[in-house]
């Protein structure tokens, strides 16, 4: 059965991490792990697609060691055994550094990119509909997995927001709703209210789908920047908006703003000339007092990868960069469902957004 939705990520989760696949493994599930290698705690990590918690039976064990120079080994486990390893003289991650790594399902292979690069392809050995959990050991830490559906028909709307319930294995779902100032963002304690990524038909040949921005369909395999879409019922508390991307190599500026009308409700304003991150809001086209101070140093860098969450609560925004906690800002324009439009512009190019 083809999917018509796809899952809320999971938020900064713990290692060892163990979680499932709602629906199990599709046709056309892209499912995206970002995370830095760490030193010093281990040369392996692995991500194992499972039938069930158990590790007897895992159909696609990926598996960098940085060893011998580096290289990935893959390979299969059924009844407790482990088939022909295959081996990939080459190692895509560094240690200490972030990345961003996709797996696409399709009928015949998994097909897997490191930070938007083709590594390799590796053609299924068991029923992949049998898989529905995914866990990941040894040296990362994670910043998100997400999951996104690229068989959505163009005919379908492209918004459309579904109740979806969450949960995972290690670490235990946090306790109550009081918003948290500093440390890790937790898991996401279910049910919450997500909005279907922005996506179109894959073609053939074609990796990765197109992000689309309704009602018109972009030919290329990157976001369209500067990029807008809709933000479907606006804000209220709990709404959270998803942004990921890297920072061009010569980026001096980029910004991300949410709008109501012609007003910026939030502008958080990488500025890499200045080596600050600026907010600000903007009300019939004024400009009100910066806030520029950060408890932490600046958290994006020219040419790497990055994460951004976006989070509403009654008394303001809170924002997190690759899981871990940055800022608060207060609302300055109180009719938060009015709030309904992102744009991201400057110098970065986009590789996942959720509204």
């Amino acid at each position: 059965m083809a999917f018509s939705s796809s899952q809320p990520p999971y938020l900064s989760p713990g290692i060892p991490f163990s979680g499932k696949i709602q629906g199990g493994l599709q046709d056309g599930l892209k499912i995206t792990v970002s995370g830095t290698v760490l030193y010093c705690t281990g040369t392996r990590f692995a991500v194992n697609f499972h039938s069930g918690y158990s590790d007897r039976d895992i159909a696609f064990h990926f598996n960098p060691r940085f060893e011998e120079g580096g290289y990935v080994v893959c390979n299969t486990k059924q009844n407790g055994s482990w088939g022909p390893e295959e081996r990939k003289m080459h190692m895509p991650f560094q240690m200490g550094n972030p990345f961003e790594l996709c797996f696409l399902v399709d009928s015949w292979d998994f097909k897997v990119m490191v930070n938007g690069n083709h590594f390799m392809q590796y053609s299924h050995r068991v029923p992949f509909h049998c898989v529905d959990t995914l866990s990941i050991t040894g040296a990362v830490q994670l910043s998100y997995i997400s999951f996104q559906n690229t068989r959505v028909n163009l005919t379908q709307p492209a918004f459309s927001t579904v109740q979806f319930s969450q949960t995972a294995c290690c670490p235990p779902r946090p306790k109550g709703r009081k918003p948290k100032s500093t440390g890790i963002w937790p898991v996401n304690s279910a049910p919450i209210t997500q909005t279907v990524i922005h996506t179109v038909q894959s073609t053939p040949g074609q990796l990765f789908p197109n992000p689309i921005t309704p009602p018109m369909a972009y030919p290329t395999t990157t976001y369209p920047m500067p990029f807008f879409t809709s933000i479907p019922g606006g804000l209220y508390p709990s709404k959270t908006i998803f942004v990921s991307g890297t920072v061009l190599p010569t980026a001096q500026r980029f910004h991300i703003n949410l709008r109501s009308g012609s007003d910026i409700a939030f502008h958080l304003n990488p500025r890499f000339d200045e080596n600050v991150v600026v907010r600000n809001t903007q009300i019939n086209s004024s400009w009100g007092s910066e806030e520029r101070s950060l408890s932490r140093k600046m958290p994006f860098a020219r040419g790497r990868s990055f994460s951004v969450w976006i989070t509403c609560e009654g008394y303001g925004l809170k924002v997190a960069v690759d899981g871990q906690h940055l800022l608060e800002y207060c609302h300055r324009l109180k009719n938060l469902p009015a709030i309904n439009n992102l744009e991201v512009g400057g110098d970065v190019q986009l590789t996942h957004v959720q509204t």
